[in-house]
């Protein structure tokens, strides 16, 4: 409308421009045109403005000779306006007959003339104008006649046949058509022109139907199809329509279909040409092709289940014949060809493929089901061909085998859709077309050998190429994979056992990494044989086939059977390995024969069988835990021990294995540590078991050769090359470092990782076998890896603790090969650099000694630096850092020379010798051969050992050169000790079984240098305290180890024991063995002496005593672990403990009461138990009496020697010289208030709670004494001794005038108390003593007393004797006591008597008052009152019952000396080794110290056993009471009232608390 409006806009002004800008506009638009008759371009602006300008002339805007005008001046600018015009004339004619008016018509009239007789033709307007128009301008003369001119024609043209279509109607010409063609097969017409001009003469002449011609021309191509390069441009020039040719084409294929014959090739090569030169479309072609889509789909789908329908019936026992199955089973498959005949869309993809056109072939393949085109053998066979002739160049340029024939197959010419590679890199597409074969590669094995070739080229050139085009080889790579895993893989199963095809894969394969195989193999193995049908029949025969072999398999028939196996994993190893797998499970019986048979694999099927092995481990469905969950199941450990076994025997790849059990232990799951422990114990010989005997232990404390010969239950052969297999897997990616690592870790995590469910055995268990498994890796690594290749791939010590957690031992454990190569190599360079100083003449063994020293100071200076870090600094002021470092880097075979075990393989060895020559059946030359090789092991030997003893004498010399700065003075002994057994003995004896040993040795290697600042004697007693708390901290492996410690060192102890002479020559004149003694007055001071060996004996004693209490208090608790690991460690050390034959009464019972409950409930506690009962009772005869093993009287021998000495007696028992030992390592400065005690008897010792009464002494008692014993460094000058004489005198004048102005009923109660206090002590002892010695004289055992105590318990009164009489050192110790207690040294006589006579008064009194709370006390509670009477026998009643109900004690300290001293038990936890209290001393302390010291005893006795605190609340009161000093007394004389009534609860408190503690 507003081109219309526009056309409006320009009549008007018409004359002036309207007719310039109008043909300006239409030129415009006719300039995009092209001139060939037709306006091509966008028209629709020229149609309107044409179509306005004609209405505008009919409705009057000018006259229509000048709208003629316009036209004709338009239509001479484009050949094809005429054609718009007429067209613009037969719409408007249309509309004009619909007016009613008639002006706009007769205008329309008249301009038609005009433009007839201008420019319009009449022919272009007798196509488009109706008949009365025509009519109207003279273009026709009559409407009528033209008419019927026009039905005429259209019936000539439409309805007469002028054309014929059958051969009889006309013959001639079809016949002259017939020959033209027949003539090609001659070769006489080869023009394709020349021929289709005759076909069209023939045509024309006798009007041929020109689609019967065109069905005759294909019949002749059809004969004909190899001249396709004549008929194709015949078919392009002769008719040009593809949908004709394409129903001529389907109407030959659907005749076949209906008439039921098979459709010829020939056809279905026509027709792939055609389609190949694009003449027919596919997607017209396809509908006409048949069968149906459907239709195949339903034949595929039932192709699979009936495969699975036979799988099924394979494991099913069927009675019908089995010849019979397989006489259908063949009908099955010729009906199966039969009807693959009849697929015309298969032959034609066949046809395709022959020729070459991949691209409509694919098309094809693609509609149809996957592989279902293939899986008929002509299509496999074309397209194998079609990729053969592809590779063909390739492969004779880079992968055929020199000398080797190949058929030439040539690619197929002409063909646009392939291209064929001509170089590596473009063979993607390629292996893209091989894809498309699948399992049905097998059609021609030929090619599968070609492409592995190819591939192993390509694997070679990725490996060598530069990096800028490792990018272009690595899609190259993806496709190859792609080509093994769903072709050459699948395609080998479909073949017969083709053991070199499988040999030829392999050196493929190997090329890629583990992990890639891996995965080749998983497809192959669980996806392959699921999807194609006939994968599915070859996996259920291969398992049927497995079966019947594995059914019939033994020792005696492995080489007939083992060769049918090996044929069976040629192809389908998989398949055969995972039934294997699963009969292994089930029966561990199978393993040899199994490894045996399996000789005959490829390494194909060794690599597959690693697979396996792992799929198997991994298997999500099978539980690893037994039904009790504290037990590997079954399963695991065949396979395990499948695994050890068949990776020594074979050549397999490990790092693969080796990979899961990292992956498994970063996932914090040990139990696959099993597999990796048999694989080192098979492989390498190595192997870690607490069942070790003596002298394998021995033996493994000597070199590398002794280790193999003697150190080991089964002898190391033949391991050198699976060694070496074994370390070369670990070194990939650093995997045996990775592992060392985890299993550290895991090794501390697991009790805590594994959660409280978890069973403590299990977890047991977990933790031994993390902790043996890295043994045995770290001492392979040790031994395998070169020293410098060990260094390499090893982190820093500080490293290891540090960064990946390690604990110190574990962290020693895998760094010490490291520092003795390091020491060794610059040992051998120090030397070298001495010798050729020395003018090439050799050492002496003093200078190479001297070299020792040094190499090993300069390696170790750098780890002191770095150890220091890794405990807290107070720990270097107890031991030194070079001392750590000493002792952790130091080994077994440092320290000791297994001389016995070299001369026993020795003699061994020429036993066999021997025996050779007495073999007269063996050959002379065999036999020479063998002799030569035990010869060489001797000298081997020989050499070994003496290397070895040159190596211990370098090393002794090391350590005597750096002993004495090994532990500092800065702290006591008792820390000493303890940082030493807490950071040093303690973890490293519990780690290995040589470690236990060496922790033993090392001690006594201490003891004999003569360490100084180190107690020999404290450190057996800490060792032998209780041992509860370490037992029930052990697993099953560490508490045979802390057995095999405790049993060394019970041997060194009774080796000093057994003989006096020994005791002297190894102990007499030690450090170890020194003991300070004290004694009082002006002239004392500090001596050093020795410990003597009676009371050593009592001391050895005293050792057996405690272990047997700690014994059965762990026997008697319902732990299972405390129960199993004492029977362990009762098992490790009985030949030296017990020795004493009341002792082992006491052990005999417990274990019969536990041999008899845990019969029915626990029997592997039930086992242990009557094992040892039974080593115990053979053990009988070789123990002796308490008396024959010490001398229980003590005092008669010390007597004499009291009498004479004119100074008060000092103590030498064994519990006084050791404390005073300690004494002398604390403080220097307590010299001044020594009092003396009287030597004690070992009975008296025992009384308490029978332990060494070594005094130790923490840094916070150091600390204490500095400060509060400042009045004991005045002795050394006379003013202050003279100062404080006179404060002691003006203290008890004003303690003497405040009793004078108090009442002196609260006098004497308060002195009767006080003096109660200084005398109850010694009289309670000297009662108990009494007591001791009736109860011995009475014959009450050991093990009667026992059933009256607590767990543990075990009889005092029978561990010694005591004279009714006390020794006058007694008396005098008592003495003395009460008067330095009362007077405090006072300085004039009457004083002392007049406190005398207080003291007596206040004993009166109190009686009186204790009598009336007697009479006030309610029946009931005299009843329970154990002791009615005087303190005394209270004080000595309540000792003796805590005595029955053996309180768990650490260290036993000797009953203090002071009259109203308390004893109490102390415990120092074996794990957690703490510093024992003062339970007697051999010096009066000052007041502050005696106020102190009880505070320290009870917070000691809490840390170290746990007490409760209401066992705990009297003693504390008890000791409040009793260490009250002057201070306290005057505080009482000022507040005697009130004083008098707290003391009177006190003692109420106090009777109340003892009856609540009596068992």
């Amino acid at each position: 409308m507003a081109q219309f409006m526009e056309i409006e806009e320009l009549c008007k002004t018409w004359e002036k421009t309207g007719r310039n800008e109008f043909l300006k506009q239409c030129r415009s638009q006719i300039a995009l045109a092209t001139n060939d008759g037709i306006v091509s371009a966008d028209s629709q602006g020229l149609r309107d403005a044409l179509y306005g300008i004609i209405w505008q002339c009919l409705k009057g805007a000018f006259k229509p000779d000048v709208a003629t005008a316009a036209l004709a001046d338009v239509s001479h600018m484009h050949a094809g306006i005429g054609s718009l015009i007429a067209d613009t004339f037969s719409i408007i004619d249309i509309e004009t007959v619909c007016l009613e008016t008639k002006s706009e018509r007769e205008i329309l009239f008249e301009l038609l003339k005009l433009c007839v007789k201008s420019f319009l033709s009449g022919s272009m307007l007798k196509e488009r104008m109706e008949y009365e128009t025509l009519e109207e301008i003279k273009v026709i003369q009559s409407k009528l006649t033209f008419s019927q001119k026009y039905v005429r024609l259209k019936t000539k043209l439409f309805y007469k046949q002028q054309k014929f279509n059958l051969l009889r109607e006309e013959s001639e010409g079809y016949s002259k058509l017939g020959a033209e063609l027949a003539q090609l097969s001659c070769g006489t017409q080869s023009n394709h022109e020349q021929l289709l001009e005759s076909i069209k003469s023939l045509i024309g002449c006798f009007d041929l139907d020109p689609n019967r011609v065109l069905d005759i021309i294909l019949e002749a191509f059809e004969c004909s199809p190899q001249m396709d390069q004549l008929f194709v441009p015949l078919l392009q020039n002769y008719m040009c329509e593809p949908l004709t040719i394409c129903h001529v084409l389907g109407f030959k294929f659907h005749f076949y279909k209906e008439e039921n014959i098979a459709t010829p090739d020939s056809l279905q090569k026509v027709a792939a040409l055609l389609l190949q030169h694009e003449l027919v479309d596919l997607d017209d072609l396809y509908p006409h092709l048949m069968p149906s889509d459907t239709d195949i789909m339903q034949t595929y789908k039932k192709s699979i289940t009936e495969a699975r329908q036979f799988a099924r019936k394979m494991t099913i026992v069927l009675l019908s014949d089995r010849e019979k199955e397989e006489e259908q089973a063949e009908k099955d498959k010729e009906n199966k060809d039969e009807r693959a005949l009849d697929n015309q869309k298969i032959g034609l993809i066949e046809a395709m493929l022959r020729i070459g056109d991949w691209s409509h072939a694919k098309q094809l393949i693609d509609r149809l089901p996957h592989f279902s085109a293939v899986s008929h053998a002509p299509v496999a066979k074309a397209l194998c061909d079609l990729v053969g002739s592809m590779i063909q160049p390739l492969y004779k340029d880079y992968a055929m085998p020199k000398g080797a024939k190949s058929s030439s197959v040539n690619p197929p010419t002409n063909s646009k859709s392939i291209s064929v590679p001509k170089a590596l890199l473009q063979l993607s597409p390629t292996f893209r077309i091989c894809n498309y074969l699948g399992p049905y590669a097998g059609s021609q094995p030929v090619l599968i050998w070609k492409l592995v070739r190819l591939g192993k080229v390509v694997l070679n050139k990725r490996a060598s190429a530069q990096e800028q085009v490792k990018e272009q080889w690595e899609e190259v790579y993806r496709n190859l994979l792609s080509l093994i895993e769903g072709t050459l893989l699948p395609s080998m199963s479909t073949l017969d056992s083709n053991a070199c095809l499988s040999e030829e894969m392999w050196s493929l394969l190997k090329l890629m990494p583990y992990n890639i195989r891996y995965c080749l193999y998983g497809r192959w193995k669980n996806s392959t044989y699921a999807v194609h049908p006939p994968l599915i029949r070859i996996k259920a025969t291969t398992t049927d086939r497995a079966k019947y072999i594995m059914k019939r398999l033994t020792k005696d028939n492995v080489k007939p059977l083992g060769r049918q196996l090996g044929k069976l994993s040629h192809v389908n190893p998989g398949i055969l390995f995972e039934y294997v797998l699963s009969t292994i499970q089930r029966y561990d019986n199978f393993i040899g024969p199994v490894v045996d048979s399996l000789k005959y694999l490829t390494s194909l099927s060794y690599d597959v069988l690693a697979y396996c092995v792992i799929e198997a481990l991994a298997n999500p469905e099978k539980e690893r835990m037994k039904h009790d969950d504290t037990n590997l199941s079954l399963w695991i450990q065949s396979l395990a021990s499948f695994c050890g076994t068949v990776f020594r025997k074979y050549n397999i790849d490990l790092t693969g294995l080796l990979q899961y059990v990292t992956n498994q232990m970063k996932a914090c799951k040990s139990y696959d540590l099993l597999i990796l422990r048999e694989i080192i114990v098979k492989m390498a010989g190595i192997e870690v078991t607490e069942e070790m005997t003596p002298d394998q232990l021995d033996a493994l404390a000597g070199g590398e050769l002794l280790r193999a010969e003697g150190g080991y239950f089964s002898q190391v052969r033949n391991t050198k090359k699976s060694s070496q297999r074994l370390k070369d897997a670990l070194l990939t990616d650093s995997l045996g470092v990775a592992l060392c690592m985890l299993m550290s870790q895991e090794r501390f995590h697991v009790v805590f990782k594994k959660g409280i469910d978890v069973h403590v055995k299990l977890l047991g268990q977990l933790h031994d076998q993390c902790q043996d498994t890295l043994v045995q890796l770290g001492g392979f690594l040790a031994n395998q890896l070169g020293s410098e290749d060990y260094t390499k791939h090893l982190p820093a010590l500080s490293t290891m603790v540090t960064e990946f957690h390690l604990t110190p031992e574990c962290a020693f454990f895998l760094c010490r090969p490291m520092c003795t190569h390091a020491i060794n190599s610059k040992f051998d360079e120090f030397r070298k650099l001495d010798r050729s100083a020395n003018s090439s003449q050799k050492l002496s063994s003093q200078q190479k000694m001297q070299c020792y020293v040094k190499a090993v100071q300069t390696v170790l200076s750098s780890l002191v630096d770095s150890v220091r870090e890794l405990h807290i600094p107070k720990v270097w002021d107890d031991i030194s850092p070079q001392f750590y470092c000493t002792f952790w880097t130091l080994s077994m075979y440092d320290l000791y020379v297994p001389d016995m075990s070299y001369d026993k393989e020795v003699n061994k060895i020429k036993q066999q010798v021997n025996s050779l020559e007495d073999n007269k059946d063996m050959v002379s030359t065999k036999r020479k051969k063998e002799r030569e090789r035990h010869n060489m092991i001797m000298e081997k030997l020989r050499d070994e050992q003496k290397k070895q003893v040159e190596h211990c004498q370098r090393v002794l010399a090391r350590l005597k050169s750096e002993c004495d700065n090994w532990f500092t003075a800065r702290s006591t002994k008792n820390e000493t000790i303890t940082q030493f057994l807490q950071l040093c003995i303690f973890p490293r004896c519990c780690f290995t079984a040589s470690d236990a040993l060496y922790c033993a040795k090392f001690v006594l290697t201490v003891h004999q240098l003569k360490t100084s600042n180190f107690s020999t004697l404290l450190c057996y007693d800490r060792v032998f305290q209780d041992i509860t708390y370490t037992l029930a901290s052990c697993t099953e492996n560490e508490a045979s180890r802390y057995g095999r410690f405790l049993s060394e060192m019970l041997k060194t102890v009774q080796k000093w024991h057994s003989d006096k002479a020994i005791y002297e020559k190894e102990c007499g004149n030690y450090i170890g063995f020194v003991t300070v003694l004290r004694a009082s007055g002006a002239e004392s001071s500090n001596k050093a002496d020795q410990l003597d060996y009676e009371n050593f004996r009592h001391v050895c004693h005293k050792w057996q005593y405690k272990l047997t209490k700690a014994v059965v208090s762990c026997l008697e608790s319902k732990d299972y672990t405390q129960i199993r690991n004492t029977l362990i460690l009762l098992t490790k050390i009985l030949m030296y403990f017990p020795l004493v034959l009341n002792l082992s009464v006491v052990l005999e019972k417990r274990v019969d009461k536990i041999r008899a409950e845990e019969k029915d409930k626990r029997p592997d506690l039930f086992a242990l138990a009557m094992g040892y009962s039974g080593q115990l009772k053979a053990r009988k005869s070789h123990m002796i009496a308490e008396d024959q093993f010490h001398s229980k009287d003590v005092k008669s021998q010390s007597s004499s020697s009291t009498k004479k000495s004119t100074a008060p007696s000092t103590a030498t028992s064994a519990d006084s010289a050791a404390m005073s030992q300690e004494r002398s390592s604390g403080s220097k400065s307590s010299s001044n208030s020594h009092s003396s005690t009287t030597k004690k008897s070992y009975s008296s010792s025992m009384s308490g709670p029978l332990s060494i009464n070594i005094k130790t002494e923490t840094k916070s008692e150091t600390r204490d004494d500095t400060k509060n014993d400042r009045g004991h460094k005045e002795d050394k000058k006379e003013e202050k001794v003279k100062n404080h004489k006179d404060k002691t005198r003006k203290k008890e004048e004003k303690v003497t005038r405040q009793e004078k102005t108090t009442p002196s009923a609260d006098r004497s109660q308060e002195k009767v108390h006080k003096s109660k206090r200084t005398s109850a002590g010694a009289d309670g002892e000297i009662k108990e003593e009494r007591k001791s010695s009736e109860r011995s004289q009475r014959g009450e055992s050991i093990a009667s007393n026992s059933s009256h105590g607590s767990t543990g318990t075990a009889s005092h009164g029978s561990a010694g004797t005591v004279s009714h009489k006390a020794s006058p050192a007694r008396e005098a110790t008592d003495r003395e006591h009460k008067r330095r207690k009362i007077g405090h040294q006072s300085p004039n006589t009457s004083n002392s008597q007049e406190k005398a006579k207080e003291s007596e008064s206040l004993e009166r009194g109190e009686r009186e008052r204790e009598g009336r709370r007697d009479k006030e006390k309610k029946p009931g509670e005299k009843k329970r009152d154990h002791s009615e009477g005087d303190k005394e026998g209270h004080e000595s009643k309540r000792r003796k019952d805590d005595e029955l109900g053996m309180r768990k004690k650490s260290s036993s300290p000797s009953v203090r000396e002071d009259k109203d001293k308390m004893k109490m038990p102390r415990t120092t936890s074996v794990v957690r080794p703490s510093s024992s209290g003062d339970a007697s001393t051999n010096g009066e302390r000052s007041s502050s110290k005696q106020k102190e010291m009880p505070k320290e005893s009870s917070k000691s006795r809490k840390e170290g056993r746990g007490e409760e605190a209401s066992s705990d609340k009297p003693v504390k009161e008890s000791s409040k009471r009793d260490s009250r000093g002057e201070d306290g007394r005057k505080e009482e004389a000022r507040k005697s009232k009130r004083e008098a009534k707290e003391e009177d609860r006190d003692e109420d408190r106090h009777h109340s608390s003892s009856r609540k503690r009596r068992p």
